[in-house]
């Protein structure tokens, strides 16, 4: 098996670990007050899975294939990288309020420093990232469009649904950040 997929693989589990351990981490210190999550946990999870099987499958073939390998397995893990820095600088920004469901914990604050000053789901865009650049890495520009396309649909929907909780949970403040900020890309979207 080439070493630039076994690479890939590789990631994409220490990925996922690193993602299972902050979970697990995050659940033994919290104080959750009230929860509204809809499914959209499980959406993204589903959503994730279906992008990995899809472009997987289509990297595997020759349908899509972009034949500079070694360029852009390297800016794939570089994006991956910009991704993860982005998630965990996100993650430690909300300290105790990060969680992995749409909830609120005790003495809930909204946070408005640092990524937050710019946009509302930093964390959320961290994942695209990493998601995107595993997908570039394969060297299919199909891979790339499905796996967008199939993780797109989970964050959308996890987008509206926190959205929504936010605004019932802290009224104007939260209204009023929406109208200072974006939700993904600054001054764009």
């Amino acid at each position: 098996m080439n070493i630039k997929i076994i690479t890939i693989i590789v990631i994409v589990y220490l990925y996922g670990l690193f993602e299972y351990y902050m979970n697990y981490q995050q659940k033994k210190k919290l104080k959750i007050v009230s929860v509204r999550d809809k499914g959209s946990l499980w959406l993204i999870v589903i959503s994730i899975t279906v992008g990995y099987l899809l472009s997987f499958s289509i990297a595997s073939t020759k349908i899509g294939r972009i034949y500079y390998w070694n360029l852009l397995f390297a800016i794939g893990l570089f994006i991956i990288m910009i991704g993860l820095i982005i998630r965990v600088i996100s993650i430690r920004q909300l300290k105790q309020y990060f969680t992995y469901s749409v909830s609120k914990v005790e003495s809930h604050l909204l946070i408005e420093k640092g990524f937050y000053k710019f946009i509302r789901h930093p964390g959320y865009l961290g994942q695209l990232l990493i998601f995107t650049g595993i997908a570039i890495s394969l060297s299919n520009w199909l891979a790339v469009i499905l796996m967008l396309l199939s993780t797109l649909v989970g964050y959308v929907n996890r987008i509206r649904v926190e959205e929504k909780f936010m605004i019932e949970q802290m009224g104007d403040i939260y209204s009023n950040y929406q109208k200072r900020t974006k939700k993904l890309i600054p001054k764009i979207y």
